[in-house]
């Protein structure tokens, strides 16, 4: 039975943002719902703009019964043209890939996006030149090679209002001050200098025009080889051992160029090896960790399991789920680059060893390791300004090439990688391990992965600081008021208006106690034992952990089968490693201190709300971590009432900006993974097929299956 709505004659007109043009349009599309795998859906208008591809109907206007979680920029019809990943035309049931020039018009068209929806259009009602016109269109604009000014970026920021300023206590890192103070709030300052000899980039172009590198480095050190070979300061320890990074020399040289560069590297260590400097360890990350080419692949096969067509496929995949997830790689990379920046925070924390990180660029690994260890060192990095000003400084005016990695302009496939999402997971694996010492939350990090493919804001659009100097100030993009300025992905309130940023704020954070002497054991937190099995043997307490011998057995005869092949296809860590790692595991968490992931086995997890949230199967109606949030939301709310009462009955004036609360009403109906999954969707399969029902009836032995359970943060299933 195929349930249609029908068309009505009110004309919908696509809302369009300051410089985004209409470029083609088709009527009578029909969208397809596939929460239920039926043919139902609605009928309405799909246009393409300059900035994106949306969808209107009837039901384009606002629902007051939807949560408050509305993006302003994109809405849960539109996909902006960078978002795009692939595109499918049908022909005579058939799939194919749109590229280019087509000869045929295809009768339904499947786009998936890079967030990880999954569009279904029937064109079989829509006049044929319509047809070629949106599908040309679409195809052309989100597909095919561009160049940087053709981006929507410049169209918006040259025809928007004032820019707002949204640095929002965001240290930028554009401005020498910036970087001077940060020196001193590391007390970095006493052996690191921040230096101007990049200033007109007489250097590199790749690098920043300010940067910090040891006292003892000459101008002449840094000019000699464009900044290679120059160990550059990335962040002190409260012990004054410091993190730096280097970009190495190219491996393609002659004899006597490599003894020149090899004589010129010995000097460089010499000098920062002596004291004041603490001694200096170097770590390799192209020998150590995957190649970019390998976490590209690793992620293109994980993706692809969540990219689902309709509710046939779920279940199809589901049987095998887990071994499909193992067989990507992708959870094995973030785990192997968790325990690297352990590594590197052992080094610095208890050696008090400098660690000099190398890469060709030093600008993709060497971004994610220095940014995971000021996570898991300084508490600073774990509040919301503190962690985007990580991201401005070791990212964005650090030089990771977020034009290429994310292929923005579609010039070549090779150079793409996820680096940038990497961290995010990483960062995903320690917010959901330790909530309390994290200012911001899971829903954050998501919405800031989704932020990687607005075209509006500059943060996420360039490869350099350099790329974006002279695009900004070019004479051609000159205005009455002479340069623009782009936005800022900081400023959240472009995107969200105030009650939907309390999703990003937590309000369980533990902020840091005054340093009075009194408070400061009463404000220490317990540690919170893990509940999920651990598949290594580690040197444990003496105390026994939560449910620790009732799931002893479970661990034994559930997951026998599979313990071994994880434990062997992992290499353990060396002796002293292991050592500092158990050590700290074995104590109560400070959760403004120093803070080590667990990355043993199924303590990596699937970071569920981003890759799971637009699949109705996989969400948990009234379950999950947003029926704990809808109660502290409510309970803070009232909290305040309270407060503004006692206030008012002291008399004590008027209280001053009182930040609102985003309440949630009837949480028993809320998803698992709301706010992105609205009330309506909900699945009408079974939690499992009855096919896997009869297997497991059947199966005497667990341990003979396949599969096992393994926890993925208690929102999967």
């Amino acid at each position: 039975e195929i349930h249609i709505k029908k068309p009505t004659e009110k004309e919908v007109n696509p809302h369009l943002l300051p410089g985004e043009l209409l470029l083609c349009e088709a009527s009578m599309v029909y969208k397809y719902i596939q929460e239920d795998g039926s043919d139902r859906g609605t009928y309405g208008k799909l246009v393409c703009t300059n900035f994106k591809i949306a969808f209107l109907d009837d039901d384009s206007a606002p629902n007051e019964n939807e949560p408050q979680f509305k993006n302003k920029i994109v809405g849960e019809n539109d996909i902006t043209l960078q978002c795009v990943d692939q595109i499918y035309g049908v022909y005579d049931e058939k799939k194919k890939l749109l590229t280019g020039q087509l000869r045929k018009y295809p009768e339904k068209l499947i786009i998936y996006c890079k967030d990880l929806r999954v569009f279904h259009f029937c064109l079989r009602y829509t006049k044929e030149e319509e047809v070629k016109r949106i599908v040309s269109g679409i195809v052309h604009h989100s597909q095919t090679p561009k160049l940087l000014k053709r981006l929507f970026l410049f169209s918006y920021a040259s025809a928007a209002p004032n820019s707002t300023d949204g640095r929002n206590q965001t240290v930028m890192f554009d401005t020498l001050e910036d970087w001077r103070y940060e020196l001193e709030r590391t007390k970095g300052n006493v052996k690191y200098k921040a230096v101007t000899t990049n200033e007109g980039y007489r250097v590199s172009e790749k690098l920043p025009l300010y940067f910090v590198v040891p006292i003892c480095i000459s101008e002449e050190s840094i000019l000699k080889y464009e900044g290679r070979g120059i160990p550059i300061w990335c962040w002190s320890c409260h012990n004054g051992a410091a993190l730096l990074k280097m970009s190495a020399f190219l491996k393609e040289q002659d004899d006597s160029t490599s003894q020149m560069q090899k004589a010129f590297l010995d000097g460089i260590y010499k000098t920062i090896s002596k004291p004041p400097y603490e001694l200096l360890k170097t770590e390799d990350l192209s020998s150590s960790l995957p190649s970019l080419q390998d976490i590209q692949t690793a992620y293109t096969r994980f993706k692809q399991l969540f990219l689902i067509d309709n509710s046939t496929d779920f279940w199809a995949t589901d049987v095998k789920w887990f071994s499909l997830l193992e067989s990507t790689n992708w959870l094995e990379i973030i785990r192997r680059v968790l325990k690297k920046a352990v590594e590197v925070a052992e080094c610095l924390e208890r050696q008090h060893t400098n660690v000099l990180l190398i890469e060709e660029s030093a600008t993709d690994l060497c971004c994610v390791i220095s940014s995971l260890v000021q996570v898991m060192m300084d508490s600073h990095s774990r509040t919301k300004s503190g962690f985007q000003s990580l991201i401005q400084k070791e990212w964005v005016i650090g030089g990771h090439g977020f034009l290429d990695r994310c292929n923005h302009l579609h010039r070549s496939d090779k150079d793409e990688a996820p680096v940038f999402l990497l961290l995010l997971n990483c960062v995903w694996q320690l917010v959901q391990q330790y909530p309390p010492a994290f200012e911001f939350t899971e829903t954050y990090l998501t919405v800031l992965s989704d932020s990687l493919y607005v075209p509006i804001f500059s943060t996420f659009f360039f490869n350099s600081q350099h790329q974006k100097d002279i695009n900004t100030s070019g004479e051609s993009l000159k205005i009455q008021s002479g340069p623009f300025r782009f936005l800022t992905v900081w400023d959240w309130s472009v995107q969200f208006d105030p009650k939907a940023q309390a999703f990003l704020n937590n309000p369980l954070y533990a902020e840091k106690p005054k340093p009075d002497k009194s408070q400061r054991k009463t404000a220490r937190f317990k540690h919170q034992r893990q509940l999920s099995l651990p598949l290594t043997q580690s040197k444990s307490s003496t105390k026994r952990g939560f449910f620790r011998e009732e799931t002893d057995y479970l661990i034994k005869n559930i997951l026998g089968k599979r313990i071994g092949k994880f434990i062997n296809s992992s290499d353990e860590p060396p002796n002293s490693f292991r050592e500092f790692y158990d050590s700290w595991h074995s104590k109560p968490v400070d959760y403004h201190g120093l803070l080590l992931p667990r990355i043993d086995g199924p303590e990596i997890k699937v970071w569920a709300q981003r890759y799971l949230r637009w699949i109705p199967e996989a969400q948990l109606p009234g379950g999950g971590t947003v029926a704990t949030t809808a109660k502290i939301l409510e309970l803070m709310e009232e909290v305040q009432s309270l407060q503004v009462k006692m206030d008012e009955e002291h008399s004590q004036g008027t209280l001053g900006d009182v930040h609102s609360v985003l309440v949630l009403r009837n949480s028993a109906r809320l998803s698992s993974l709301f706010p992105f999954a609205l009330l309506q969707r909900l699945s009408v399969k079974p939690a499992l097929p009855t096919s896997t029902w009869k297997d497991l009836e059947d199966e005497d032995d667990l341990v003979k299956r396949d599969d096992e359970f393994v926890d993925l943060g208690g929102e999967m299933l």
